[in-house]
């Protein structure tokens, strides 16, 4: 065969079979990533113990409930592939089909670019000219690492797979001792102290309002097992993953989260450098932590990208494959590797660690950013997931269920735009200003089939989405909103 025959192949390619235990994997390596190590700082920046914990209970009984929500969809609807996009697609058209689809890739590349920013910017502590990770060397550097990543996932999924669930046994062992060695040193004075919050953190609602898009970011990855449907081996599998995955790591963020509490006071923890579980452990037992802490990230970062450049680049192929998107994107080897989508994926990571070198601050913007950008692929899963419950659709032949899937969908629904809520105006017109200018993809998709380019309603949502983006770069021109 062909190097051009081989690289070209779509439909008839034989998907690589993933087991159980591999799927969850996924799902924990997607979960634990960059995030949860720069909890301790973003948490102390904005409540105390109280609000931690209300906001921990709120992310977790939500992402739960839209955890259970994937899972519903993948056993009721098992001939949607990828989730995210195709439950947008089946509940409200092609077009928000799409854009789900190009939200959800767009968040999960931006997710990689902070990666490679917090990388750098845990060695910016040893070598200052990596600084906080946006100087013009971290930045080269993450760029050659980033290609060097791309040609590594070419190579095929099994073998990402297999590196994948190595890197997450090793990246789980530093925030385990961690936590162990916090409660350890834990002092109950200073945990007391902290427990109300300090006066710059505002009413207790700001409070864990403020912790939902970082409660967010490090949820992102519980749809891992739904966007690898077509991968598993057995369909029931990508429900069990996606729930055995969340309920592994929620414990371990939100206890992260607490017992830094009683390490150092809420000032002091606020103003740790990034990634700041290191200066808490470091604070804790010695200079010896910050750098057993700097080496987990650092694993555990490198194990999440892969993770997250497949899912990435699989939503692309998908799309293609169901013709949401060019069908360029359906291309891929003999690895059954979607390299088309793979590449478009890590030149896009490219151009924005080029504009996060102009940014005030490039960790949190790129947090930020990449959370926000998630939260319309998830809203309108939910909101798909409460259509099915209220039509009864598929629960004719299978009624079994049908009261508890309501609670499940209401609770998910409420959760996801209470989440839109809190992201703030700024992050929403942020997206906005990378969702509208995708809309030229959707056109090249209508303009391969031969159909007119929008349909009444889609015109609508076309309209909406480019004021949005306008009101974005407005507020962006006028100093409204800064980067």
């Amino acid at each position: 065969m062909t190097k051009q025959a081989t690289e070209t192949r779509t439909s008839a390619s034989t998907p690589a079979k993933l087991s159980l235990i591999t799927m969850t994997g996924m799902v924990v390596g997607s979960m634990v990533g960059a995030g949860v190590f720069s909890l301790p700082r973003r948490f102390a920046q904005e409540t105390g113990v109280a609000g931690a914990l209300i906001a921990w209970t709120i992310a977790g009984v939500g992402m739960l409930m839209l955890a259970f929500v994937f899972q519903l969809l993948a056993n009721r609807k098992p001939q949607l592939d990828a989730g995210v996009f195709a439950y947008a697609k089946a509940g409200f058209g092609e077009y928000l089909g799409f854009f789900s689809a190009f939200g959800y890739w767009a968040s999960a590349s931006v997710g990689l670019v902070f990666y490679w920013v917090f990388i750098m910017s845990t060695i910016g502590a040893v070598v200052p000219a990596f600084g906080d990770g946006d100087t013009i060397i971290a930045i080269a550097i993450s760029s050659a690492a980033l290609w060097g990543f791309y040609f590594l996932i070419r190579r095929g999924i099994k073998e990402a797979a297999a590196i994948n669930r190595i890197v997450t046994v090793a990246k789980l062992v530093p925030i385990v001792v961690f936590v162990l060695l916090a409660l350890f040193v834990l002092k109950p004075d200073v945990f007391a102290a902290n427990w109300g919050g300090a006066d710059y953190a505002g009413s207790l609602f700001d409070q864990v309002r403020n912790t939902m898009l970082v409660t967010v970011f490090v949820f992102l990855g519980v749809e891992g097992a739904s966007t690898y449907s077509r991968h598993a081996k057995r369909r029931q599998d990508v429900g069990r993953a996606t729930i055995l995955g969340f309920v592994s790591v929620f414990a371990v963020f939100a206890s992260v989260t607490i017992v830094s509490y009683g390490v150092l006071p809420m000032a002091d923890i606020a103003k740790l450098r990034q990634p700041s579980m290191a200066g808490v452990l470091e604070a804790a037992v010695g200079p010896w932590g910050a750098w057993f802490v700097s080496i987990g990230l650092i694993v555990s970062v490198l194990g999440a990208y892969l993770a997250w450049s497949l899912m990435a680049a699989e939503v692309l192929f998908v799309a293609a494959k169901d013709h949401d998107m060019p069908r360029v994107f359906a291309r891929s080897n003999a690895q059954d590797v979607p390299v088309a989508a793979l590449l478009l994926t890590a030149i896009f990571v490219q151009a924005v660690l080029v504009v996060i070198y102009f940014a005030q601050d490039a960790l949190n913007l790129a947090l930020d950013l990449t959370s926000a950008l998630t939260l319309i692929p998830f809203f309108l899963a939910a909101l798909y997931g409460l259509k099915l419950v209220i039509t009864r659709e598929t629960y004719d032949e299978s009624p079994r269920g049908w009261g508890r899937d309501l609670v499940v969908v209401v609770l998910a629904t409420v959760y996801t735009a209470f989440l839109l809520f809190a992201a703030g105006l700024t992050f929403v017109l942020l997206s906005f200003i990378i969702y509208a200018p995708a809309t030229i993809l959707f056109v090249m998709v209508r303009r391969e089939q031969g159909r007119r380019w929008f349909s009444g309603r889609e015109i609508v949502i076309l309209v909406v989405s480019i004021a949005g983006a306008i009101a974005g770069i407005v507020a962006l021109s006028v100093g409204w909103i800064r980067l």
